[in-house]
């Protein structure tokens, strides 16, 4: 067996069970629940990037972190979301993160695309203390 392919054999192995560290590189996995697929994300390239490298085409808007068309859902792990101004409070703490900008910290498991956006929007007029 060539080296190339026993150091890619070896890589796909310590990807399929937990973050791996190239150099100076940490990588993690990262699940899209409503795509069925996972990628390998290092931890200074955007998660919506590496989804893109992967063939998978996410909604996007303006890719740093001032609009939410890229809003998903984090169900399990960790980001660090730099320049992430979008969101508002409230959303942060429901686990929605912006993937443009979203760099996985651990492995994550997200729901993506606008079927994750149940929550993010809020009707003002529908709140328990308003009246009609």
């Amino acid at each position: 067996m060539p080296k190339n392919r026993i150091v890619q054999t070896i890589l796909e192995t310590k990807i399929a069970f937990g973050n791996i560290v190239i150099g100076k590189q940490k990588y993690f996995k990262v699940d899209f629940l409503n795509s069925k697929l996972s990628v390998k994300v290092s931890s200074d390239e955007s998660i919506y990037e590496a989804a893109l490298n992967a063939g998978l085409q996410l909604p996007i808007g303006c890719k740093y972190g001032g609009c939410i068309s890229c809003a998903a859902k984090l169900k399990v792990g960790k980001v660090r979301q730099p320049g992430a101004t979008a969101l508002n409070k409230r959303q942060s703490k429901e686990g929605y993160i912006l993937l443009c900008v979203a760099r996985p910290t651990a492995n994550c498991t997200i729901e993506e695309g606008f079927d994750s956006h149940s929550e993010l929007y809020q009707n003002p007029f529908l709140s328990a203390t308003f009246e009609r």
